[in-house]
């Protein structure tokens, strides 16, 4: 990744931010994207100077469709994008709400297609992005339905547009991971003991029945990223411990 310039979104905590730590630690210059003041000044600590740390609301349309410019400002061009900001809520459709939905799709959905849409000036060719889906894009998970989704959108951009953007030396992939142990498990809106319980129904269901580590997934993004992987494109590849096997 030496020399090489990738944008995270999402970058502060979780995956995002062990994505942005292993790029550094190769050789990258990264730029990542948060939206919580908090975050983004632990993010600045961790990486460093030459990081750049940008406040980015996937949530908002003006701020997703901004980004491109933005990050222009910054760097000039990227080499690949880590499209990786997203939120999810679980609970029975009963306990689902416009409000829920709306975020979920305005965030996981709206603000990745959007973001992409505006830095397709300032990614060079050739350029690599990778998507982050989910399992739960195609298991039938109860409780999940709406963040399941939102999941399902993402992966379905990464087929469409892999075949669109491939002629402007633009890859795109899409990854899936499944329980992987990051901040997003403490913000799922469940009571504690049922968060419990979910957790170690999906590490049983796992066949190396863990979670994984943010790390793990990290090291899968790297390689999509970089020239390793020139000859992939329009895949989705799963990093959830067998999950989809059981």
């Amino acid at each position: 990744m030496k020399n090489q310039t990738i944008l995270i979104t999402g970058g502060t905590t979780g995956i995002g931010l062990a994505t942005a730590q292993l790029l550094e630690a190769e050789g990258a210059r990264v730029v990542v994207t948060g939206r919580n003041p908090a975050t983004l000044a632990s993010a600045k600590a961790a990486l460093g100077p030459q990081a750049i740390v940008l406040a980015s609301d996937a949530a908002s349309l003006a701020d997703a469709q901004a980004l491109g410019a933005e990050v222009g400002k910054h760097v000039g061009r990227i080499d690949g994008a880590f499209l990786n900001a997203g939120i999810g809520q679980f609970g029975p459709i009963e306990a689902m709400t416009p409000k829920l939905f709306d975020d979920m799709f305005h965030i996981n959905v709206r603000g990745l297609y959007f973001q992409l849409q505006s830095l397709l000036p300032v990614i060079g060719n050739p350029g690599s992005v990778v998507l982050n889906a989910s399992i739960a894009g195609f298991l039938g998970m109860p409780g999940t339905s709406i963040y399941s989704a939102t999941k399902a959108a993402v992966a379905s951009f990464g087929r469409t547009l892999a075949t669109e953007l491939a002629p402007r030396g633009i890859r795109v992939n899409t990854i899936n991971p499944g329980p992987i142990t990051t901040p997003i498990y403490n913000k799922l809106g469940m009571p504690a003991d049922a968060q419990k319980g979910f957790e170690e129904s999906m590490a049983a269901a796992a066949l190396l029945k863990r979670f994984g580590t943010a790390d793990e997934v990290a090291k899968l993004v790297r390689f999509l990223l970089s020239r390793d992987s020139s000859y992939i494109v329009g895949e989705e590849i799963t990093i959830d411990g067998g999950v989809q096997l059981t």
